[in-house]
């Protein structure tokens, strides 16, 4: 459940005739993950992109098939573009330790760790991390719109999103906030702190550090990740401004991270990485809860009460016996604190903070 007595809300306008922003979509997929694009691209063109017709980039680290190009081709009017990763933004780096490896693989699997043993899962949440932005295809956009195959969009979209991020400077939305397994992350957080230590001055005036070290909702996640509350936003789907990955301040914190091994010793995820980031370096102002897109990434759903959505229960966060994994009471708490601190709040937010006094209402 969201907020009680804010369910519906006024959703965001943009004018037709202003014309396209400089944006894209795009997939890290497999060929053989082909039925679950579909889908995702089905659903996604009928309820908003058949409207502007925004190009599709797919990325994969071994060639697509002539199948693949053609039936995806063929759910969308846009033009599709099909992209291959080089091999040294896939392999795993030459500094891993074959030996450090074996230990932090059997480690995590002790610990339960999901995809652990997985070497492309890592190689996959690496590329997420530091490498997508670097590629050629890319160099000519600003803005992307991440598509995971097997989603679903469940509300018609009138406004263009990526127009909206432009004229608000928007550098980053979401739709999911979640938990992640401390585990998973044990020194994500020493090794950005060692980052920030070195170059304080990265860090935002404006920052969300609250919400990445609270440590009132899951006491527990924030101990056993050493002092990061694990909230991140849940990067299956998200919308970004590719010039802050571009940027010097992220660039050096990846690479800073890159050298640590953290992607494989431990099983670092782009959502985390991204989360922490922006976190840091980003005005909280410039981040933005995409509230009105109705979305479901498996257990997750985003799903808006508003009569423009459809097949998802109004105000379902997940199935019950996940429901304490929601981290937007922090990340709300965050928001509401900066605004009144900073005074920026627009009608939206302050909707938001107005009803969210008792905290256990955005559940």
């Amino acid at each position: 459940m969201l907020i009680e007595g804010i369910a519906q809300f006024e959703l965001p306008t943009s004018d037709l005739t202003t014309g396209r922003a400089n944006a894209t979509l795009i997939s890290l997929v497999r060929n053989e993950e082909l039925e679950g694009i579909i889908r995702s691209m089905r659903q996604l063109e009928m309820s908003w992109n058949r409207k502007y017709n925004y190009p599709w980039i797919f990325f994969n680290n071994v060639p697509f098939t002539e199948e693949f190009k053609k039936r995806t081709q063929a759910e969308t009017k846009a033009q599709c573009h099909y992209a291959l990763i080089p091999k040294e933004h896939w392999d795993v780096p030459e500094w891993i330790d074959d030996d450090l490896l074996k230990e932090g693989i059997a480690e995590q699997k002790k610990k339960g760790i999901k995809y652990a043993s997985s070497t492309s899962y890592h190689q996959m949440c690496r590329w997420n991390s530091g490498f997508f932005y670097k590629h050629p295809i890319l160099d000519n956009y600003k803005y992307y719109w991440r598509v995971e195959p097997d989603v679903k969009y469940f509300c018609d979209i009138d406004y263009d999103l990526f127009q909206f991020m432009a004229d608000h400077k928007k550098v980053y939305g979401f739709t999911i906030n979640i938990f992640d397994d401390p585990f998973s992350v044990k020194s994500l957080w020493p090794t950005s702190m060692a980052f920030l230590k070195s170059n304080p001055d990265y860090l935002s005036a404006d920052n969300s550090m609250m919400w990445l070290t609270d440590d009132s909702l899951r006491p527990e996640k924030t101990r056993n990740a050493n002092g990061y509350s694990t909230c991140h936003f849940w990067s299956n789907f998200e919308i970004a401004d590719l010039d802050f990955w571009r940027g010097e301040k992220y660039q050096k914190y990846f690479d800073h991270l890159d050298q640590s091994g953290g992607f494989f010793y431990e099983r670092w995820g782009d959502a985390p990485v991204h989360s922490v980031a922006l976190g840091l370096f980003v005005d909280n102002s410039q981040i933005h809860w995409f509230r009105d897109v109705g979305y479901e990434h498996p257990p997750y759903v985003n799903c808006p009460d508003l009569p423009n959505c459809q097949n998802c229960q109004p105000n379902t966060f997940t199935h019950s016996w996940v429901l304490q994994e929601d981290c937007r009471v922090a990340w709300f708490r965050q928001v509401c604190e900066s605004r009144t601190r900073h005074g920026r709040m627009s009608p939206e937010e302050n909707e938001i903070c107005r009803h969210s006094a008792n905290y256990s209402s955005f559940l």
